[in-house]
């Protein structure tokens, strides 16, 4: 009998570790999304909603080599790591007991309105891209306060889109994109610049009481800064103001601040058999273990797990910078940057002819059909 691995959050890299164990063992996804919303390219998202959902939102029915894996439709409730058991309600309303041989949590974070573990279809998660940037579209003003790489992607979109529209920059004094490499910060900030986006460092705006950023506001922002209220049409929060999706998860496994504990070989120190990567694994300062290839890192450490090989599990390894696409696809292609600082701009037409139908899709993904 194959030994059988929960996958709990099949965001993009969740569904990477299930194209890796998938179907050489028995493995179950639980997702509170009918298929992949990918958290990445916040700028295309509201600028350019239609480019974005072609790239980033796909049911899982195309990717081929999940067929024959049963997907779960539902939100997780709790967990029981000494008898290898999670509960799952799933969307129909049905509560379900899965047992597992290893599990994985990749769950995620939630981040403002465009990262929730809410339950959906795929028409709710349309109908609010849909609603945010029809709202973007009609402001007159656009504010944007954060000073992350999605604030950063939001600005330069927005402003692209919409030229002749005022975009503000609101950032702190960390600065634009503070955990990226000195070459990143400036080429970005340069960009900015060039477009017209007005940027206004060190000003550190006051959050409303109760609000995390899940809607876009219209209210004059004011600052502990000192600095005079301003007043927009449509006010973006991206302030970085993440928050595991670790509900279930018991306090064992957590660190202080809620994430996953995960040791060098991405596996959550005193379970063996449970695993963490993602946005929700505390693997690193940065927890990069999205990208740096922490979903081959997980996959291959469960194989050998069960191969009875743990001896040749192998070690995450994080880049000491974030790294990858910034401002994601523009008019001028997109842009990636390394760990190093250095980038490479790949033109319009490589990336919607090469690098998504080819190298993503046909090559990361094992084969995803056109919907």
């Amino acid at each position: 009998m194959k030994k059988r691995v929960v996958i709990a959050g099949l965001g993009e890299t969740g569904l990477l570790v299930a194209l890796g164990l998938y179907p050489e063992f028995d493995v179950i996804g639980i997702s509170p999304k009918p298929g992949v919303v990918s958290g990445q390219e916040l700028g295309t998202r509201v600028a350019r909603p239609a480019d974005w959902k072609r790239n980033y939102l796909t049911g899982f029915t195309p990717y081929r080599k999940l067929r024959g894996m049963p997907i779960r439709h539902g939100l997780i409730r709790s967990l029981s790591p000494e008898q290898n058991q999670l509960v799952v309600e799933n969307a129909d309303g049905t509560s379900e007991t899965l047992t597992y041989d290893a599990l994985v949590l990749s769950m995620g974070v939630t981040s403002g309105f465009w990262r929730t573990p809410a339950l959906e279809t795929l028409e709710q998660v349309e109908r609010s891209l849909a609603d945010v940037s029809a709202e973007l579209a009609a402001a007159k003003s656009i504010a944007i306060v954060g000073g992350g790489a999605t604030a950063a992607s939001s600005a330069s979109n927005l402003k692209e889109t919409y030229p002749d529209k005022p975009v503000t920059l609101f950032f702190g004094k960390r600065g634009l994109l503070p955990e990226y490499h000195p070459k990143v910060r400036a080429k970005v900030r340069a960009q900015l610049e060039r477009q017209g986006v007005d940027l206004r460092p060190d000003h550190r705006v006051v959050m409303p009481a109760g609000f995390a950023g899940e809607r876009l506001t219209r209210e004059p922002l004011t600052f502990e800064s000192g600095q005079a209220p301003f007043t927009a049409d449509a006010v973006l929060w991206a302030v970085g103001q993440q928050r595991p999706n670790t509900s279930f998860v018991p306090a064992a496994m957590l660190d202080e601040s809620g994430y996953v504990k995960a040791d060098a070989q991405l596996r959550v120190p005193g379970f063996p058999n449970v695993f963490t990567v993602g946005d929700v694994a505390a693997s690193d300062p940065n927890r990069s273990s999205a990208r740096n290839n922490g979903f081959l890192t997980v996959a291959h450490n469960i194989a050998c797990l069960f191969a009875g090989r743990e001896g040749r599990m192998k070690t995450f390894k994080a880049a000491p910078h974030r790294w990858g696409s910034v401002l994601g696809v523009q008019q001028s292609g997109m842009r990636v940057y390394a760990p190093t600082g250095f980038s490479l701009n790949i033109g319009t037409f490589w990336v919607k002819n090469v690098l998504f139908p080819f190298i993503v899709k046909g090559g990361i993904y094992k084969g995803v059909d056109e919907t």
